[in-house]
């Protein structure tokens, strides 16, 4: 029986759903585009905001089913990047050093390059991490 290593953690998942009127635990869990929603929308006018609390557990679950755990921690990885995100602090973690580079000169590539990171740094961490294999695996199982 194989076991699976977690990739996403459900504290820091409901820490996020404290801020979920701006989408964040929606972007953790690798939902951009219902992220941009609540962002925009301040979490559907707080009704999706109150509704996601009870929807956290299935959103881990199926970010667990998705990504590839590995070296890379999806966690450490989104904390940087939320803190310390316009100063490259994710990316030189990920060892992307020129656009860590990059980012650290330009305020994260002047907010535009922090905005696509929220909607990629899941695919990001799991494409380091060998994601393909993970969905391959699934695919063929």
């Amino acid at each position: 029986m194989e076991t699976t290593q977690s990739t996403h953690s459900k504290a820091i998942g409901y820490i996020l759903w404290i801020f979920g009127f701006t989408g964040s635990h929606r972007f953790y869990y690798g939902k951009p585009i219902t992220g941009t929603i609540w962002f925009f929308t301040l979490g559907l006018l707080g009704i999706g905001w109150l509704i996601d609390l009870f929807l956290i557990p299935r959103m881990d679950r199926q970010a667990e089913q998705k990504y590839n755990a590995g070296q890379t921690d999806y966690t450490i990885a989104w904390a940087l990047h939320t803190f310390l995100g316009y100063f490259g602090a994710h990316r030189f973690y990920m060892g992307k050093w020129i656009t860590g580079i990059i980012w650290l000169c330009t305020g994260g590539l002047f907010f535009v390059g922090y905005l696509y990171d929220y909607w990629t740094l899941n695919e990001q961490v799991d494409e380091k991490n060998g994601g393909s294999i993970k969905r391959n695996r699934l695919a063929q199982g």
